[in-house]
């Protein structure tokens, strides 16, 4: 792949004001911690900019498909998600069980999944520690429902995860359920709960739920795997505040340096996640992300074939990244512990793309200056001079590209090649760039 990229270059002095991301919506006084630690520790997520999310577990025996039928038919009003399908077909939890009797990855390489997640020029990595079936993927010591105790695996893939992570030089984080919990009788208070087993239960029964399971098993993973550097909480429905705070006040005594999101609920929170692959249409001035499909699924599903192309998920990371935010990508692995080659493939092309283009996406802020039709804009400042990075989509020959600055131009060439050049204008209305013979890229050529 022919990747080239121009850039931009201006004295600074007043150009478009970048948004400055909102701090948190955590209390000021939650674990009476400085603004300034908060602010670095929501800074080096926002930097990132790119992290591999996994949806792995015992869902991914049955793939999307039970007793012959497709789990997400229409009929069954209930999306594409192959991890929701005891919920779907409502499994009882004693046929549910007996997927762990067969669970046993013995494909699954730690080395080669973090590997992979560099390759593709990711910063750190989220898997599903607990997802809403009720079933941990690591040794703990609250359930026996676990891949340790419950499986003929007997390994704990989350600890080999973060091994390799940190010896990659990868961050590590997890995702856990903690509202929504199949397995435990006194869980049935949220929405979608599981009214197939069990009775609904009352608030105080759900707390009990959570003093039982969900707290002690978040303390296993906030305490027994390292640094932690995300911890990605999910479905929110009816979480009391006071539970969600005193979750969150775990997190910051076990984790200081941890982010956390905004589906741990009551309003407690680092970063806002939005919805299942939900895209701002605007530039947002607090911390976000776009947790993202590659298909139609988040754990694996063998008949879902519908993949995004390599050049729509290299375009929403721009647009994302654009717009202040992180994205977070999603593979679901299958049940033998290999990874789907669509998704390696994906991931590789799009390393390939930042490895050219990644000053580009690292480390920038938020465009200043709105979201042109041809594209999309990032920048960097340092001291009085600011780098726009220009990531033209809609490359034409003999074309003209139009930014509201009106700043001195110090520069405009290629990254890949500084030798090339591009011509510019200013006028009134602001700074002309000419594009000249063929798009560097196919995908995305990025002027700086």
């Amino acid at each position: 792949m022919t990747t080239n990229t121009y850039q931009i270059r201006t004295i600074v002095a007043g150009l478009c004001a970048c948004l400055v991301a909102a701090a948190s919506a955590e209390p000021a006084n939650l674990n009476q911690e400085a603004q300034a630690k908060r602010d670095a520790r929501i800074q080096s997520w926002q930097d990132a900019k790119f992290g591999l999310f996994i949806h792995w577990g015992l869902y991914s025996i049955p793939a999307g498909v039970w007793t012959g039928k497709d789990g997400n038919h229409a009929e069954q009003n209930a999306g594409s998600y192959a991890e929701h399908i005891q919920m779907r077909r409502k499994i009882p939890n004693v046929e549910y069980a007996k997927f762990a009797d067969e669970f046993n990855p013995v494909k699954f390489n730690a080395d080669a999944w973090v590997k992979l997640a560099k390759q593709a020029g990711m910063r750190h990595i989220v898997i599903t520690a607990k997802h809403q079936d009720g079933f941990a993927m690591y040794d703990s010591k609250v359930s026996d429902f676990n891949i340790v105790d419950a499986t003929p695996f007997k390994r704990d893939p989350m600890k080999e995860l973060a091994t390799a992570s940190r010896k990659q030089g990868l961050g590590f984080g997890f995702y856990y359920s903690q509202a929504r919990d199949h397995r435990h009788p006194l869980a049935n208070w949220n929405k979608y709960g599981n009214t197939w087993d069990f009775p609904k239960r009352s608030k105080e029964d759900f707390i009990t739920y959570l003093n039982e399971k969900a707290k002690p098993q978040i303390k296993e993973l906030l305490t027994g795997y390292g640094d932690v550097k995300v911890m990605w909480f999910d479905v929110p429905y009816n979480m009391p505040v006071e539970e969600c705070r005193e979750i969150a006040q775990m997190v910051r005594k076990f984790q200081p340096d941890c982010v956390f999101n905004s589906r741990l609920g009551g309003e407690v929170w680092d970063y806002r996640t939005l919805g299942d692959n939900e895209v701002s249409k605007k530039l947002l001035s607090e911390p976000w992300e776009t947790c993202m499909t590659m298909n139609d699924s988040w754990g694996y599903h063998k008949l879902d074939h519908n993949w995004k192309s390599t050049e729509t998920l290299v375009r929403h990371l721009v647009d994302i990244v654009s717009k202040g935010g992180h994205l977070l990508l999603n593979i679901g692995p299958k049940a033998d512990g290999t990874i789907p080659e669509p998704s390696v493939t994906r991931l590789k092309e799009m390393g390939a793309w930042l490895k050219i283009n990644g000053e580009a996406i690292y480390g920038t802020k938020a465009s200043p200056c709105g979201i042109p039709n041809w594209g999309r804009v990032t920048t960097k400042e340092n001291g009085d001079n600011t780098t726009l990075y220009l990531h033209v989509f809609d490359w034409a020959k003999d074309r003209q590209i139009q930014l509201p600055v009106s700043n001195k131009m110090l520069s405009c060439s290629l990254l890949a090649d500084s030798s090339r050049s591009l011509q510019t204008q200013s006028s009134t209305q602001g700074l002309k760039v000419s594009l000249t013979g063929d798009a560097p890229d196919a995908i995305c050529s990025v002027i700086k």
